[in-house]
C-alpha cells in the first residue's frame, strides 16, 4: 500500500496565461486530496471516494467515460505508462477540496494519485515530471486543454508562500505572503465544470488569435502591437489582449508582494478582474456582484479566480478585519460561502 496528499490551489493572479507562455500566481490551500493505492492481482481498477458513489470499476483500456472517476483512471493508465504500476490497483481517495470551484480538484486528484503509484514503485521521477504526466492525463485523456500551472502548483507548492511560475519554461521561484493580510477564498455557490464546453472555447480563441498576431505566446506580445493590429477579430483581440495584459499584471504582483505592497497587489487583483470580465468574458453577473461587495466591504482586492464561469473569488483582506468583513459579504450573498485562506507565516 503507498498513500500520498496533495492540496487544492487558488490562483492569486494570472489567469488563461499557463496556455499563452505567461507567469502565474499560485498559492497552496490548506484544504487537501489523500489517496490510498494497493496493488491487486489482476488488471483492474477499483477505485472509491467518499463523496462519490457508487465506487468505479476500470480497466487500463478504457476510454474516458465522462463521470467523476475519469481523472483517477487517467492518472493510473498514466501512472502504468511510466512503468510506475504493473497492473491493477485499489484506489480509495478522501477529499476536502470542493469539486468546481476553481482550486484544482481534478489535478490535486491525478497529481496525487501519480506520487502514490510513485511511492509504490520507490521511483525518483521529480514532481515537475509528476506535475507534467497530469498534465497530459487532462489534455489527452478527459480533453480538457488545460496548461500547466495546476499541476505545477499542486506538486510543488510551499504552504505560506506563493509560486512565482514562468509556464513558459517551467522556472519557478516561492514569494513570501504577507503576514497581515489573507488571501480569502470565498465560493459563489455556482460550480463550474471545465468539461461543459466553455474553457475549450476559450482555447480556440486564444488559438484564433495567435494565427492572427503570427506568435504562439501571446502573454509575450505588446499590449499596443494587438490594439493596433489588423486582420484579426475583435473577439480574438480582446482575448489576447487579456492575456499579454495579464502576464505584466502578475509581474507586477510578484513585485508587490515581494516590497510587501499591499495596496498595489490589491490594485492589481482588481484590474484583472476586469480585464477577465471585460476582454476574456470569463465572469458571471452573479461573481461580479460578489467581488464588488468584497472590495466595498474592504477587501484591498478581489478576483475571480480559477477556469472562470463559477467556482470561487479571492479576496486580500486584513487579518483584522476578516471576521466582520467575512460575516457580512455572505450576509449579503447567502449562497456564497467560506473554502479556506493562505497568509504568510
Amino acid at each position: 500500500m503507498a498513500q500520498a496528499t496533495s492540496p487544492g490551489r487558488v490562483n492569486l493572479i494570472g489567469e488563461h496565461t499557463d496556455y499563452n507562455g505567461g507567469m502565474v500566481l499560485p498559492a497552496a490551500l490548506s484544504v487537501s486530496l489523500t489517496a490510498k493505492i494497493t496493488p491487486r492481482a489482476d488488471n483492474a481498477l477499483h477505485i472509491r471516494a467518499a463523496s462519490f458513489s457508487p465506487p468505479a470499476i476500470r480497466s487500463f483500456g478504457e476510454p474516458a467515460g465522462g463521470n467523476w472517476a475519469d481523472p483517477a483512471v487517467g492518472a493510473l493508465i498514466e501512472a502504468r505508462r511510466l512503468g510506475l504500476l504493473a497492473g491493477g490497483v485499489d484506489a480509495e481517495i478522501t477529499s476536502d477540496i470542493p469539486p468546481g470551484a476553481g482550486l484544482s480538484s481534478s489535478a490535486a486528484l491525478i497529481v496525487t494519485l501519480l506520487k502514490a503509484a510513485r511511492s509504490l514503485a520507490a521511483s525518483d521521477i521529480s514532481d515537475v515530471d509528476i506535475a507534467l504526466a497530469a498534465r497530459r492525463v487532462e489534455n489527452d485523456y478527459i480533453g480538457v486543454p488545460c496548461g500547466i500551472m495546476d499541476q505545477m502548483a499542486v506538486a510543488l507548492a510551499t504552504p505560506g508562500q506563493a509560486m512565482a511560475l514562468d509556464t513558459l519554461t517551467l522556472s519557478h521561484a516561492l514569494v513570501p505572503l504577507p503576514r497581515s493580510h489573507a488571501m480569502v477564498v470565498i465560493h459563489s455557490g455556482i460550480r463550474r465544470n471545465l468539461n461543459e464546453g466553455r474553457y475549450a472555447i476559450r482555447k480556440n480563441e486564444c488559438d484564433r488569435a495567435k494565427q492572427a498576431l503570427g506568435s504562439e505566446h501571446l502573454c509575450l506580445l505588446a499590449p499596443a502591437g494587438i490594439d493596433a493590429a489588423s486582420g484579426i477579430d475583435d473577439t480574438a483581440r480582446r482575448r489576447a489582449r487579456h492575456c499579454a495584459t495579464e502576464h505584466r499584471r502578475v509581474i507586477s504582483a510578484i513585485a508587490a508582494l515581494r516590497q510587501n505592497d499591499i495596496a498595489e497587489f490589491g490594485r492589481l487583483m482588481n484590474e484583472s478582474h476586469v480585464s477577465m470580465r471585460d476582454d476574456f468574458d470569463m465572469s458571471l453577473p452573479a461573481i461580479d456582484a460578489l467581488v464588488d461587495t468584497a472590495v466595498a466591504l474592504g477587501a484591498t482586492g478581489a478576483r475571480l479566480t480559477g477556469g472562470g464561469f463559477g467556482g470561487c473569488i479571492v479576496a486580500c483582506v486584513e487579518k483584522t478585519a476578516r471576521q466582520d468583513w467575512l460575516r457580512t459579504l455572505v450576509a449579503a450573498h447567502p449562497q456564497a460561502f467560506y473554502v479556506d485562506e493562505v497568509s504568510g507565516s
